[in-house]
């Protein structure tokens, strides 16, 4: 994400929600700014014996409906200003799905594939030190996001534990089954991802069987999207990874990429099955393909008034975290393409950490079936009342998904008052 825009794109969308709401000035200025931010540096002891020192980050955007909720990211380009535009969109997200939970986003600046497993290890259990005083299960729950995984999320839960000398599952979800995790979070995101796409198809009469759909971003979201919707009879007829692309307009095996490119990590070149496109030219290729349906699920300001008026999809469903800049989503508007928004499309994760959550607090756990039936009621659910309030007061999606989640976090406000 880009250091100019990702904060500045979030509060355009939210400025035109709050106009439509007529917020109090009090609401407005509460909600346009980030509650909590922390700032941490601190050093790790690197396999060769050196010193780094690392930077990272953990925001704490509102926390009116509950316990803040978000994800870790490694990656180089972290920054507080990414960290607090996706704290915001967590905000509106878990508000929008009906979640008791408030907005949260963590992140170190690194390059984890530059790392080694130990060294990893290392930086997770120090950031965990570093961020305590802003942790918890009641205070602010952890998750995986870019670059951070299952394993991470074990080295956060058990540092927390152990400085708090008993065993606290709850402070992270997207952990390990065995420790706490629940069935079923690891497809979550990419699940509900699908489970949007087939409801907008319907929606906007294109049949579902063989409906053409373009994934850009080949990782656990696009991944898990795009065996769900080929099981549903729907033709993934490109992917892009960071180190190339597919397409074949008769469609992808997409079995067969899930195994080989998403799990084997294979160069997707080596795999077959359609044309390969290098990491450059696939990039442009997968935004600008007629197809029915356009999930970008890879990075961030992917769609922007650069390439917007290229954008040849009949529907943009947002896979990925703020993948559409505001300009470009004013282009899309204006060009009649409907965009199922990153707040709903892509919050089929947080829905499934969130049970996760309520597992661990009960230690009582669900069967996989009820977490999906669970997840598959809830997404609908919200998807239902994004398009009923968008078709009453003639909206685009993204305004009236963050109208709904504004709403709900602005009545706590009002109810709860201001301390002292």
């Amino acid at each position: 994400m880009s250091s100019d825009g990702s904060f500045k794109d979030v509060l355009e969308f939210f400025d035109r929600a709050a106009e439509r709401l007529k917020l109090e000035r009090y609401i407005y200025d509460i909600l346009s700014k980030p509650q909590r931010c922390l700032s941490v540096s601190f050093p790790v002891r690197m396999d060769d014996g050196s010193i780094r020192i690392f930077e990272g980050y953990r925001v704490h955007y509102n926390y009116a409906l509950g316990p803040c909720k978000g994800g870790v990211r490694y990656h180089p380009s972290v920054t507080l200003d990414e960290v607090t535009a996706l704290a915001a969109i967590m905000t509106w997200k878990c508000s929008l799905v009906g979640l008791p939970y408030g907005g949260g986003k963590g992140g170190v600046a690194c390059n984890p594939t530059k790392m080694s497993p130990s060294e990893l290890e290392r930086l997770t259990r120090r950031y965990v030190y570093m961020v305590l005083p802003l942790i918890g299960p009641e205070v602010d729950i952890m998750a995986p996001d870019l670059y951070t995984n299952e394993q991470i999320m074990a080295w956060m839960m058990d540092t927390y534990s152990m400085l708090k000398g008993y065993t606290v599952p709850g402070v992270v979800t997207g952990k390990p089954v065995d420790i706490g995790g629940t069935l079923g979070r690891n497809y979550a995101t990419g699940r509900g991802v699908a489970i949007v796409t087939v409801r907008a198809l319907e929606h906007y009469g294109i049949p579902v069987e063989n409906a053409t759909v373009a994934i850009q971003g080949f990782g656990n979201v696009g991944a898990y999207a795009a065996k769900d919707l080929a099981e549903r009879g729907v033709k993934i007829v490109g992917i892009t990874t960071s180190r190339g692309g597919l397409f074949n307009s008769d469609g992808l095996p997409v079995q067969k990429l899930f195994e080989e490119v998403y799990v084997n990590r294979r160069h997707p070149s080596e795999v077959g099955g359609g044309d390969y496109i290098g990491p450059a030219e696939a990039n442009k290729a997968i935004l600008e393909m007629d197809v029915d349906v356009l999930i970008p699920a890879a990075m961030e300001e992917q769609i922007t008034r650069e390439n917007a008026d290229r954008i040849n999809a009949k529907i943009v469903v947002e896979g990925a975290n703020a993948p559409t800049t505001s300009d470009g989503d004013r282009i899309l508007c204006e060009r009649n393409i409907p965009v199922v928004p990153d707040v709903l499309a892509n919050s089929g994760g947080v829905i499934v950490s969130y049970f996760e959550w309520v597992q661990d607090i009960q230690s009582f756990f669900w069967t996989e079936e009820e977490v999906v039936r669970r997840l598959d009621e809830r997404i609908l659910d919200s998807f239902t009342r994004v398009i009923n309030l968008a078709e009453k007061e003639k909206l685009d999606l993204r305004t009236a998904a963050y109208m709904i989640a504004i709403d709900r976090v602005a009545r706590a406000i009002r109810m709860r008052g201001i301390f002292p």
